[in-house]
Parts: C-alpha cells; structure tokens; sequence
C-alpha cells in the first residue's frame, strides 16, 4: 500500500513515516525543506532499516503537484502535514500562511478527487476550539472565531476538506491535536526548529542546553492551579500512531461517515511550571526561567477528552510527560554534540 506523507521530513511527519514503514507501508515523502533537514531520511533509515521514497516539491505549485500523482499514481492514501505553523509570523505575514496552507491542500485534493477512491488524513489543530467553555474539550465544543491566520487556515482546511467529501471519493480523517512533544527513544530524529522555537519544550531543552540563557514563562496570573497556562502534551510518538490508525479505519472502510474528526491529546492539562519540574527532573537540572507578562493571543488552558479517540478509533496516548521530556532532553543533547 503506497502512501503520501507532505511534510514528512518535519517533526510529526518524521515518526508518521516510521511508523507506517514499522507497519508494512511503502511511504513516499514530499517535503520543500523550508523548515526541516535532509538528513532526517537517514534518521528514519536508521530506525526502520528503509529510506522512504524522498520528493523535494513546492506543494504551492500546482504543476509539481500534477507531476507527482502521474509519477505515482497508485498512491491511495495521503496523510498531510505540509504546513506554515508559526501563530506570530502568521500575524505578521498572512498571505503567506493562506498560500501555503490553503493552496496546497486544494492542490492536492484536485488530484485525489480523480481517483476511483482515496484516503485523506489532515494534520489539523486544537487552535480551532480557541478558548474552548468548557474542558476537557469534546469534539463537539463550538469551533471559534480564530486567533491568528495559522488557526484560520486549519478551520479553512477542515470546511475545505468536508465541502470537497460531499461530492467526491475522498474519504478523511480530521485529526486535532494538542501539543506534541518528545523524541524517537532511537534519538535518530526528533525536533528541530530553525532559529528561536516558538514552543516551550525545545526553548525548555535549548536552555538545559545552555543554547538561550533563560526561560520566559508568558503569565503567572490566569485563573489555573500555578497560575501559568495549562495544555495537554502528547508524546509525538503516541500520535505518529494514531495517524496510522487513522489511515488503516479509511483503507479497511471502518469509518462511518465520510469526514470523521478525532482530539488527540492525554486528556490531561499540565502547566508551563508542571512541564518545566518534568525537565528538572528527568535532567536532574535546575532551569533558569523568569516571569513575563502574558502574551496576546494566548489561551487559559486547553486539554482533550479524549473518549472519541479510546473508543472509536481504539486510540490511546501511552507515555507520560516524564517520558516525553526525558526523549527530548536525549534528543537536544544528541543535537548539540554533533
């Protein structure tokens, strides 16, 4: 079974592709290298003992994009990462996020709608809940009025996707996921962001590293048990497996509409001083950090129910934050000593 992963050089799509390799698939990888290395294909080789099929494509080019499908036409399934993720430079610079994140996906879906069938998994986002009423947040709790064009064009993504389901073979998956954290325990790939990261757990492992002198914590006073925003990280190898899932339910025709949408998370919130103790102590490091007022855009608190997931796609998150952090810290020392 040939299967498409965009983005599949990134951090996600890099444990996606090992796991499908790990379970029997021939993965064919497109990635434009904007914001990931070549050299995790030798990472994924390494684990699985398999290089994917690599494609450096523009997803933003629509003939690329023609090109690839008549190249490889027997490409049945799609799991589609391929994305600008940045909250703040999507404020600064929108047509580039609606570009990238809109334009490719459409592309992409005009050549599966062409097929007798396809299977279609989207990389979506907990961003379109917002800041959700009530928690955990259900599948079902409203989608809001995003906070940034990145959150826009996943809730753009997801109305794209069920219009185009409506009238074509495409089948899909929408998957929302919290925050995902942590490393292959191989450390032969892991996270690895150009310049300043814009998440915490990198900005945690560079500054155990002594890359950034210190850690800002953005608020100390919401209406949480410490008072620093709450979410629900996920082991990124727990949700490379549940995309896996994902794409086995549309192939074996277990789905039971045409789009289904599933929250990937814990189901547990954990607070920016929760995640920094988790650091200290797989590290056994003290972790200089300071307070800074809150920054615009973010929400209170944000952790899945995640009932949806355990009982109808038979999905469960298995690793701990510990487990997660003590990854990435193997991870960001393997980095650092190369």
């Amino acid at each position: 079974m040939k299967v498409l992963v965009t983005g599949g050089l990134g951090f996600i799509g890099s444990h996606t592709v090992v796991e499908l390799q790990n379970e029997g698939f021939e993965v064919v990888v497109i990635d434009d290298l904007s914001n990931s290395s070549i050299d995790v294909l030798k990472g994924i080789e390494k684990i699985t003992g398999k290089m994917p099929v690599f494609e450096q494509i523009d997803l933003r080019e629509k003939k690329a994009v023609q090109d690839f499908f008549l190249k490889h036409s027997n490409v049945t399934g799609v799991i589609h990462f391929a994305a600008s993720k940045a909250v703040g430079e999507s404020v600064e610079n929108p047509l580039l996020y609606y570009e990238n994140n809109i334009g490719s996906l459409v592309y992409l879906l005009q050549e599966l709608q062409q097929k007798p069938e396809a299977s279609f998994i989207f990389s979506s986002s907990c961003t379109v809940y917002g800041q959700a009423e009530k928690m955990p947040i259900t599948e079902d709790a409203p989608v809001q009025t995003a906070m940034s064009p990145y959150g826009n064009t996943k809730q753009i993504g997801e109305e794209i996707i069920n219009d185009t389901a409506k009238v074509t073979n495409i089948s899909a998956i929408l998957l929302r996921y919290f925050n995902p954290v942590g490393a292959h325990s191989s450390t032969e790939i892991g996270e690895l962001p150009l310049g300043v990261p814009q998440n915490l757990v990198p900005f945690i492992t560079q500054t155990g590293v002594g890359l950034r002198q210190e850690l800002s914590v953005f608020g100390n006073d919401y209406p949480t048990p410490d008072g620093t925003a709450v979410r629900d990280y996920i082991h990124v190898v727990d949700l490379a497996k549940a995309h896996v899932i994902a794409l086995q339910r549309l192939l074996n025709k277990k789905n039971l509409a045409k789009v289904e949408t599933f929250n990937l998370g814990t189901g547990k919130g954990s607070s920016v001083l929760e995640v920094i103790q988790s650091f200290e102590k797989v590290s056994n490091k003290k972790l200089p950090y300071k307070m800074m007022p809150r920054r615009e855009g973010d929400i209170t608190e944000a952790y899945a129910n995640t009932d949806k997931a355990n009982n109808v796609l038979g999905w469960k998150a298995e690793l701990s934050l510990d487990e997660a952090m003590a990854s990435a810290w193997k991870w960001e020392q393997k980095v650092r000593n190369k």
